[in-house]
């Protein structure tokens, strides 16, 4: 599994998209744009469009103006079957797992890849070895019912995982956790992207997965996770803020730009 190339421009971007339904408008001319093995992680109220903006990116919904483009792809000129193969590249974590309770843990990482009618042969190595990088492979022959409500959102992580996508997206994926299994789940997303490279657009309510991904890194060698030096600089690696509100980008920038702010807004949604 290995991230778009750095050469070849941002990994996504949204150009001035907007979109409503009968209610209003939700997004009103949202801009900006994610570099190769950068995580963008979106912040805002509930009902701001952090879950829109992933599933626009997955290329699920439509704009009604405005351009998304993804490797290079302008999503918005593609037709369903083009998407269809597009979305190949693309895991997505949601926020309850998304599971098929009637399927075993196998069968639902597998899922994807008997869609795609990869060889049985193939599919079982890969399989475990997304589950095993989750440390789930215990549980492989389990039904979700089975599992805890972090055991579920790990399955989700390898399922996400098992087609080596070089971009996932994650919908509030440790909402609803503890904290210790909470930093369970940061600490897969941060071995995703220093191990494997991978692109990722991050929707949470929660400011400390946030600062997590900003102030810590997963180092190989030490096979733990230690913290990070200046987010990344110089390997491409990179966290993001972007906070939604009224219906657009109210800020954009690391972790320290959103501290020093001095904005009133912005310290009352850090409090």
């Amino acid at each position: 599994m290995t991230g778009a190339s750095a050469a070849a421009g941002p990994a996504i971007v949204f150009e001035n998209v907007r979109i409503g339904f009968d209610e209003g408008e939700v997004l009103r001319g949202v801009s900006f744009s994610v570099a190769p093995r950068e995580t963008a992680v979106l912040l805002g109220e509930t009902g701001t469009g952090k879950t829109l903006l992933l599933k626009m990116a997955a290329g699920l919904v439509r704009p009604d103006a405005g351009r998304v483009e993804v490797l290079g792809r302008d999503l918005g000129a593609m037709d369903e079957r083009e998407l269809l193969d597009f979305r190949r590249q693309i895991g997505f974590v949601f926020q309850e797992g998304a599971l098929f309770d009637s399927l075993s843990v196998e069968e639902n990482v597998a899922f994807r890849l008997r869609e795609e009618k990869m060889d049985e042969k193939e599919i079982a190595p890969r399989v475990r070895e997304s589950l095993e990088f989750v440390e789930m492979a215990g549980a492989i022959e389990k039904l979700p019912g089975e599992l805890s409500g972090g055991m579920r959102r790990r399955v989700s992580i390898a399922r996400a995982l098992v087609s080596r996508p070089p971009i996932v997206l994650y919908d509030s994926p440790t909402a609803g956790l503890d904290p210790v299994t909470s930093q369970r789940i940061i600490t897969l997303i941060l071995r995703l992207r220093d191990l494997q490279g991978v692109t990722a657009l991050l929707a949470t309510h929660r400011l400390q997965d946030a600062f997590a991904l900003a102030n810590f890194r997963f180092d190989e060698k030490a096979c733990r996770v230690v913290h990070a030096t200046e987010d990344g600089a110089g390997d491409g690696r990179k966290t993001t803020f972007l906070v939604l509100r009224d219906g657009g980008i109210y800020f954009e920038g690391d972790q320290h730009q959103i501290r020093g702010s001095g904005d009133p807004y912005l310290a009352r949604f850090l409090r």
